[in-house]
């Protein structure tokens, strides 16, 4: 937040003595006598907080405040007046001012309203900064036909109260698409509520939904708000609504027919307004038949279905989420990871991904991790090589895994140092600068592991494809 301070007064002794307060304090002091003046040197400085008279020439306090809050309603502005009326106070309140001293100014108080304005000014600046990387990091990435129909699906139902049932496998994202339905609504700035109800025991699902009062029961020493209780006015996602007991789903049911509850041990009705978007991963027509889910619920629910594809039905979008997620993990682990080779792609976009996006995701905060160059390579991801059906000699023994951590040392730089030799054709100086290794250090390694062995067989082996061919 800038150290700066926009003075408005016509009297050219409040403005010198704020001056000099303000500039003995730190900050860098500029002064207007008019409403026109301030709105013109707020353009040019974009001062951090205005100290704004209500009694100026031409447009007035008042006038000039509302210019000011409809161009730049992040700037904090107090107004002073020698003639402070209740009437003025609440008017210049409600049009967006911070505070509102009256003269004669003590200048203490200015100074800490000043410096208690430019505070919160700075916690909302940090705020909103938290809440567009959060947005950031609970965005649906991908270009694929599936994911922009979605996305446009999204867009139509957010703004409406429907419920919504989001369908799809574990690690699709349907966390993503729910808090993208929130962001998207008219409750966006209300609380998006989370219950997981795979993780909640049957005992605890009343005191977990609606809360309990003090001495409700054994363990209930303090009063607690239920996730009903928390959401109101919100977004209230039952995340692996399928997993709920049968008991459980019929106090869901009732609260979201009759919008009341009451809290365990209360005897209170409380009003909810709540909107419900609910997810599953399974089959919710079989659980039906099979008398694990109450019809009655599905219905309730099922307002709106959604369903999140699997990474394999749009692995058109790997290259994308690969590359957003190395950007999120070499920020998060301090590494700078520039890309990944082609090679190294086409092992990702082989792979069937049953963990779908967690899956893609939890592999590549791998590689970043332990991926000792600035691209990630085919050599960096042996565990998806068998799955791909790509064979890339020289690969890590499984001898690795076992003996002196010396031993699996010696067995893990030599089967590397093979790799990085054959994926530059053998070309000694090329691989010692791309693994960031001295020349002559290279030769004594292939000398000391008799990797020259292994240029020989790979060399008679690609003579004798030649030969086949």
């Amino acid at each position: 937040m800038h150290k700066t301070i926009l003075i408005v007064d016509d009297e050219d002794s409040i403005c010198l003595s704020l001056k000099g307060i303000f500039s003995d304090e730190g900050y860098e002091v500029f002064t207007a006598s008019s409403g026109e003046e301030c709105l013109a040197l707020i353009d040019e400085e974009l001062p951090g907080l205005v100290l704004l008279d209500i009694w100026l020439p031409g447009i007035d306090g008042i006038e000039t405040l509302t210019r000011i809050k409809s161009k730049y309603p992040h700037i904090p502005v107090v107004i002073i007046s020698g003639h402070g009326t209740v009437e003025s106070a609440v008017k210049a309140t409600k049009l967006g001012a911070f505070d509102f001293v009256e003269k004669p100014l003590s200048l203490e108080k200015v100074v800490l309203i000043a410096n208690n304005a430019l505070d919160l000014a700075r916690l909302e600046e940090e705020n909103k900064q938290l809440k567009d990387k959060f947005k950031q990091d609970f965005e649906l990435h991908g270009e694929s036909r599936v994911i922009k129909d979605l996305k446009e699906m999204i867009q139509i139902i957010a703004p409406t109260n429907a419920w919504i049932l989001i369908m799809g496998e574990n690690g699709t994202g349907k966390e993503l698409v729910a808090r993208s339905i929130h962001r998207y609504s008219r409750r966006h700035d209300k609380p998006f509520t989370e219950v997981n109800c795979a993780a909640i025991p049957e005992e605890l699902i009343e005191s977990e939904l609606f809360g309990h009062e003090k001495g409700a029961f054994t363990g209930a020493t303090t009063k607690k708000r239920g996730k009903f209780d928390l959401a109101n006015e919100g977004t209230l996602f039952l995340d692996e609504v399928a997993d709920m007991s049968l008991k459980a789903q019929a106090k869901i049911l009732r609260i979201l027919q009759e919008k009341k509850f009451q809290r365990v041990g209360g005897s209170r009705i409380i009003d909810t307004d709540v909107r419900v978007l609910a997810a599953t991963n399974k089959d919710l027509e079989k659980e039906m038949e099979e008398g694990r889910f109450r019809q009655d619920l599905f219905y309730r629910l099922n307002v709106i279905p959604l369903f999140v594809p699997p990474l394999r039905d749009r692995k058109e979008d790997i290259p994308l989420l690969a590359t957003h997620f190395i950007k999120e993990f070499s920020v998060k682990e301090g590494k700078y990871i520039n890309g990944i080779t082609e090679d190294a792609m086409k092992i990702l976009m082989t792979h069937n991904w049953p963990g779908n996006v967690r899956e893609l995701k939890n592999i590549i905060e791998r590689l970043v991790i332990m991926s000792p160059a600035d691209f990630i390579t085919a050599g960096d991801i042996p565990i998806l090589f068998k799955e791909a059906g790509i064979s890339l000699a020289p690969s890590a023994p499984s001898q690795i895994f076992t003996g002196s951590f010396k031993k699996a040392k010696e067995i893990f730089e030599k089967s590397y140092l093979a790799r990085k030799l054959s994926e530059n054709d053998w070309n000694i100086s090329k691989t010692a600068e791309a693994i960031g290794l001295e020349r002559s250090n290279l030769h004594r390694k292939i000398k000391n592991y008799g990797l020259d062995d292994n240029k020989n067989d790979q060399a008679q082996s690609k003579e004798k494809g030649n030969l086949v061919n």
